[in-house]
């Protein structure tokens, strides 16, 4: 099994889900967190003065997946999410030892 976490743009959130739906992925984990990457944060401008925004809202998705989904659940994800401009986000993918669902006792990819 793997974990796929994504981070991308928060608008993108329910297109990434549907596209990831569509090829059995039957669950999620979403988080609204900040960062920066090569963007390194923006200017905004208020009432003419000038504030300098360092980190950037962007959502975090964490999917586990049976190895056998990874490759096309990353490219879902990444064609969702790719808008070509600085920002798009990352996808990291980290092998899951283990998984077990609390309710039934079930563990690896049952679990998930």
């Amino acid at each position: 099994m793997k974990m796929i976490t994504a981070i991308i743009r928060p608008h993108k959130l329910d297109d990434l889900q549907l596209a990831v739906a569509r090829l059995g992925v039957q669950g999620l984990t979403v988080t609204e967190v900040l960062g920066y990457g090569r963007q390194h944060g923006h200017l905004e401008h208020y009432r003419s003065a000038e504030y300098r925004i360092d980190f950037v809202p962007k959502t975090r998705i964490e999917i586990a997946v049976d190895e056998s989904v990874v490759e096309p659940v990353i490219e879902a994800i990444a064609n969702v999410a790719r808008t070509g401009k600085v920002g798009d986000g990352k996808i990291f993918v980290a092998p899951l030892d283990e998984a077990v669902r609390i309710r039934t006792g079930e563990t690896g990819a049952a679990a998930t």
